[in-house]
Formats: structure tokens, C-alpha cells, sequence
């Protein structure tokens, strides 16, 4: 199987100060992607992965250049840059280059979300096999949702607060099941991508991830959050434990 892993990440940041090259419990942020792609691609050799980083930062792609893995590097057009560029194009495009670089057709693309540190190699080997034992255009992550849109949450509708939507239910477990979003995986078939569709113009499935007490790192306390997440995590969860642990191991000695 010919799989294209995925990494993109602007220069800059409004939120979170340079936070795609800022360092997440001593490693830079990037580098823990990286690091359960290796693992995987260590598992399961008989895979034929490339590896690909779409970016107009010159320091996101030094920071990469700084380990062992080979990353190909596309510089990415102005017109994606763009603070209200959605992600898929940049995805597709990054597809459309690799493809013409290395002459591949591509069985499947994973993108990795780069402020995404907290996953394992279970879930991306989870996603992997999910996209190919189903026929769906795009498989991406969940978590359970800690409020439910049919139950506790609220919108303000002439003058009063209602439910999101409208329902009977007086419990929780009565509601129907919902999950978050958690925005750190994503498996899309190739030609999906080069269709130009939003994700869910198309067929989709979801894997479920362990809830991490989902966070958009939109602010500095977002970061200094996760940070302390992230550390319980990685001290008392072998399997998170690993992707960090590796990281030492990619690392090129006096860079």
C-alpha cells in the first residue's frame, strides 16, 4: 500500500506566538507527528510511505530538517497561506505535487494535524485499517462529547434560552450519541482529495480516540493546558509514552 502522511502548518500565529514551531514538553510541537509516523512506518515496512510538509515557514522546515526522517518539503502558494484558507486544499494540493515528485499514485493520504500532540500508534494504525476495510471517502478522529446539542447545550432564541435542539429528553444517556471533532487525524482516498469536495460532501466514518480533554490551541492557555495534560499522559499511558519517547531517537546529534 502506497500511503502519503500529510503535515501542514503556516508561519506565524494570531492565537499562540509561532506556535507550529513552539516546543511542547521540551519538543517542538511537529516533532511528535512525526515521530508516531516513524513508528509506523518502522511496524509496518512493507508499507511504501512518503512523508510530506506543506509550509511557508523557513523555521518549521529547519526544525524538520533536524531529524533523522525524510520529510519532503513543499513550499506552499500564497493564495493557501491565506488565514481563511480551509485545510482539504492544502491537503490536495500537496497530493497533486507528490504525485507528479514521485511518481505514485497514492492508495491513500493521512494528514496528521500538527498542534495535534496527543495520540498514539494504535489511533493512527486505527484510522489506516478503517479506511481500508470501508468504502468511505474520509475517515477522521473523534472523542465522545462532553455536552450534547439534544440535552445541555443552549441558544438564546427571542429573548429566552432553548435547547440547541429541540427534544424531550431529560437525561443524557437518553440523547442521541454525539462526539467531538478532535481535529488530529484524518484518511482520505486520493480521488476524493482531487474531486475539490468539502469533507462532508462525501461518505464518511469516524475512529474514536481517548478523550484528552479536547483543546483548540487558540490561546497561550490552550498550550499551558495541554502541556499539563499531556505530561499526566505520557507518564502514566505506555502507549502516549512511546510516541514522546521516540522523538530522542530522531533527533540528529549536534544540529
Amino acid at each position: 500500500m502506497n500511503i502519503l502522511f500529510t503535515i501542514c502548518g503556516r508561519a506565524g500565529s494570531k492565537g499562540i506566538k509561532n506556535k507550529n514551531i513552539k516546543k511542547f514538553l521540551d519538543f517542538p510541537l511537529p516533532y511528535y507527528s512525526i515521530s508516531v509516523i516513524d513508528l509506523y512506518m518502522t511496524k509496518n515496512p512493507n508499507h511504501s510511505v512518503d512523508i510530506v510538509l506543506n509550509t511557508d515557514s523557513k523555521e518549521l522546515i529547519n526544525l524538520i530538517q533536524d531529524l533523522k526522517v525524510n520529510v519532503e518539503i513543499i513550499d506552499r502558494e500564497e493564495e493557501l497561506g491565506q488565514d481563511n484558507t480551509p485545510k482539504v486544499p492544502v491537503i490536495s494540493n500537496s497530493l497533486k505535487i507528490m504525485k507528479k515528485r514521485k511518481s505514485i499514485d497514492y492508495d491513500m493520504v493521512v494528514d496528521l494535524d500538527l498542534t495535534a500532540p496527543l495520540r498514539t500508534l494504535d489511533d493512527l494504525e486505527n484510522i489506516i485499517n478503517k479506511k481500508v476495510d470501508t468504502n468511505v471517502d474520509v475517515v477522521f478522529s473523534v472523542t465522545t462529547s462532553r455536552r450534547n446539542p439534544y440535552f445541555n447545550m443552549v441558544k438564546k432564541s427571542n429573548g429566552t434560552f432553548e435547547r440547541v435542539i429541540e427534544s424531550s429528553y431529560n437525561t443524557r444517556q437518553e440523547a442521541p450519541e454525539i462526539y467531538d471533532m478532535n481535529a488530529s487525524l484524518y484518511a482520505y482516498s486520493p480521488s476524493f482529495l482531487e474531486s475539490g469536495k468539502g469533507i462532508f460532501e462525501g461518505k464518511c466514518d469516524v475512529i474514536q480516540m481517548m478523550d484528552t480533554a479536547v483543546l483548540d490551541l487558540d490561546h497561550e492557555i490552550d498550550f499551558e493546558f495541554m502541556q499539563v495534560i499531556g505530561d499526566y499522559l505520557f507518564t502514566n499511558y505506555p502507549l502516549f509514552g512511546e510516541v514522546r519517547n521516540h522523538i530522542a531517537y530522531l533527533i540528529i546529534p549536534n544540529r
